[in-house]
Order: structure tokens, then C-alpha cells, then sequence
């Protein structure tokens, strides 16, 4: 993600492009940013992110490692399960022939399961509790490492890369506030505690920034088209079972 030129409510924008998984950088449209009232969240060409600290004015500086590549999970599980109805489409022979109208059915089925569960991991992203974002491999991709008192989280929703931060603060042991630990969830407000490597945090701010990627959009668009050529294909099958199956008095 990159800021190239700023304005008062929007910036124009480097979206994230995809390919075989991995996470990549392309220019793309205007987006407006929304961050937190806190602080300021800034996203630089190639994976670099600046995040000016409340109160203290500190900027912090954070970038992808070079020596490493990360897999974005939700488009990892959407290519395993087009792979998947790839191979049932493929797994007969090129001259199999389908005996019955059910047996279509069933395979279509068993197709649109997986593209299904395909198009549902990019327009629902997973819900995570604060210790599964704070011990996921993430926090280790980056240069300098990341302060403790900082989260990082990527996720996919819809068209949209979306990229969250969060800043914590460190709960003392005589502290007289109740402890409630956060359940899962997209997008953790402040005020959230949970508790990791025996010490309790509070999230303390939120900061959060998206950008609209075109090749996601596409793929959202294939899934759906997929999905209705797959069904007008189930409707033609019924119509015409009913027909060999009809039995005049």
C-alpha cells in the first residue's frame, strides 16, 4: 500500500495484487483512508508503515522483510478450494460418459460446495481473538521488529486489503480495573483486554487503513458468474430428468 498524494479525505492509492498467494503492490484508484482520532496510520510503497504515536509524537517506522514471504491465509483457502473443484471437474476420463441426470447433479453439487466456501473466505474474514492475532506469524515479518505494545493484523473483505493496528497498554497486577478478556472478532475496539505470554494488555487505540483491489473485485465477479452457470446447468439436467422420467397413463 502507498500514499503517493494526499488531500483531506482521501489519498490516491498502490492497491494489493495477488498472485499465487502472495501479497504484492499495483497502482490502483482513490480511497478514502480511516484511522484512528489517536494517532496517524501511513502505508508506504512496498509494505513500509509509519505510525505516529499519540501524545509523545513518535513515529514509528515498520517494513516486510525482504529475506521472507508471507501468505495472506484467506487467499491461500480460496485457491485451495478452486483447486479443489478443478480436480473434481478433471479427475474422469476425457471420454467418460455421464450414465444418468443424478450423476451431474451430484458432481455440481460438489462444485459449487467449493466455490462456495471459496467466495465466502474473501467476503467473511475470519474472526481472531487478540492472542491468536499476537502469536500469528505476522509479527515476525517485519523490520525493525514490532515494539510489544503493538498488533498487527492483514485481512481480505471483499474488494478491500484492509490493515489494522493496534496499540496496547500494559495492565499492572494491582490494577483495580475488571479483567474481561476479548472474545474473536474482525475488528477489536479500544477498551479490549486480553492476556499473553502472562502479561494482560489493553488495547489502547485502533488504527485501520484499506485499499480496493481491482483483482479481487474480478475474482468475486468469476465466483459468482461460476456459480450461476454451474446452477442454470443443475436447472437444465431437472428439467430434462422430468421429462425422461415422465410416464404418460
Amino acid at each position: 500500500m502507498a500514499f503517493t498524494r494526499r488531500g483531506p479525505c482521501c489519498s490516491e492509492t498502490a492497491a494489493g495484487y495477488f498472485e499465487g498467494g502472495l501479497a504484492q503492490v499495483r497502482p490502483a484508484r482513490r480511497w478514502c483512508r480511516r484511522c484512528g482520532q489517536a494517532g496517524k496510520l501511513r502505508a508506504e510503497h512496498g509494505g513500509d508503515v509509519n505510525l505516529k504515536m499519540p501524545r509523545s509524537n513518535q513515529l514509528l517506522h515498520f517494513a516486510f522483510r525482504e529475506d521472507k514471504q508471507w501468505k495472506l491465509q484467506q487467499i491461500q483457502d480460496a485457491r485451495n478450494h478452486v483447486n479443489q473443484a478443478i480436480y473434481l471437474l478433471m479427475k474422469r476420463d476425457v471420454n467418460y460418459h455421464f450414465k444418468t441426470g443424478s450423476e451431474v447433479l451430484k458432481l455440481m453439487d460438489a462444485v459449487m460446495l467449493q466455490l462456495s466456501r471459496a467466495r465466502n473466505r474473501l467476503t467473511t474474514p475470519a474472526t481472531l481473538t487478540l492472542p491468536e492475532i499476537a502469536s500469528s506469524g505476522l509479527t515476525r515479518m517485519f523490520a525493525p521488529a514490532l515494539p510489544p505494545d503493538i498488533l498487527v493484523n492483514f485481512y481480505i473483505n471483499l474488494n478491500k486489503l484492509c490493515l489494522t493496528i493496534y496499540q496496547l497498554h500494559v495492565l499492572q497486577p494491582s490494577t483495580t480495573k475488571n479483567f474481561k478478556p476479548a472474545g474473536g472478532s474482525i475488528l477489536h475496539n479500544p477498551g479490549a483486554m486480553f492476556e499473553f505470554g502472562n502479561q494482560r494488555y489493553e488495547v489502547s487505540h485502533v488504527h485501520k487503513v484499506e485499499c480496493v483491489v481491482p483483482w479481487l473485485n474480478d475474482a468475486l465477479v468469476f465466483f459468482t458468474v461460476s456459480l450461476q452457470l454451474c446452477q442454470q446447468l443443475k436447472d437444465k439436467i431437472s428439467v430434462f430428468s422430468s421429462y425422461w422420467n415422465y410416464k404418460p397413463y
